[in-house]
């Protein structure tokens, strides 16, 4: 992709922040195979269309309410108590009952696989930069999920920690804060624009690695690097 300066980013930093929903795990294809989960152990088959929508469902409830939270429409509540609430619409909408499934499908974000490059990627930059998570799962949730995935870090952090959801500043200044350098020494890596925009207003550095899901960027997005995938990046960080 275009609009790598890998040189200046190797250079200048620190540390190295990631996202985790969607840049090192696939939390729609995890979401999905729960649903199907759910509705094969309900007698409900494997569902594939209904799945789909159901997984609409569900990250419309999770990202309304955090917007919600985000305009003190609402007070501060966790991911495991949003993901709770989507679990039971999804349930309604399809007609769940057993309330072993429903409780089991409340947990899904616990049991995100992770993209083929992420474990190694994040174990091969570990051994040059410290690396932090910064993610708007809650601190129980992501216990979980770095076990399920076998991701492992230096340290990793929720928003929970500072009540507030991404791209709120606060919680990019949660991980400036952690770092313990200046934000322009900080890399923020995502799979998101939106949170890069949020992390690159905060001053931190940027970069953007692709996946199957996320938010591209357009072309007025400056950040620093734009990456195919993970090993792209940690070859470039890496390579001097």
């Amino acid at each position: 992709m275009a609009d790598i300066r890998a040189v200046d980013i190797d250079i200048d930093i620190d540390v190295v922040v990631f996202d985790i929903l969607g840049t090192l795990v696939d939390e729609p294809g995890g979401l999905r195979a729960e649903i199907r989960d759910a509705l094969s152990a309900s007698g409900g088959g494997p569902g594939g269309d209904c799945a789909d929508e159901l997984l609409a469902v569900w990250q419309r409830h999770v990202e309304s309410e955090q917007r919600r939270i985000g305009r003190r429409e609402r007070a501060y509540a966790d991911s495991e108590v949003i993901d709770r609430e989507a679990a039971g619409r999804v349930a309604d909408r399809a007609g769940l009952t057993d309330t072993a499934v429903i409780e089991r499908l409340a947990t899904a974000s616990r049991r995100l696989p992770a993209w083929g490059d992420s474990v190694a990627g994040l174990e091969q930059l570990a051994r040059r930069f410290p690396v932090l998570g910064l993610s708007n799962a809650a601190h129980l949730t992501l216990l979980h999920l770095n076990a399920y995935a076998g991701l492992r870090w230096h340290q990793v952090l929720s928003g929970e920690a500072v009540g507030a959801y991404k791209p709120a500043p606060e919680v990019y200044g949660l991980a400036v804060d952690t770092a313990g350098c200046p934000p322009e020494r900080v890399l923020m890596v995502a799979a998101h624009a939106w949170d890069l925009r949020g992390a690159r207003a905060r001053g931190m550095r940027t970069a953007y690695v692709r996946r199957p899901v996320g938010d591209p960027p357009t072309d007025a997005d400056a950040f620093d690097g734009r990456f195919d995938g993970l090993e792209d990046l940690v070859n470039t960080l890496t390579a001097r």
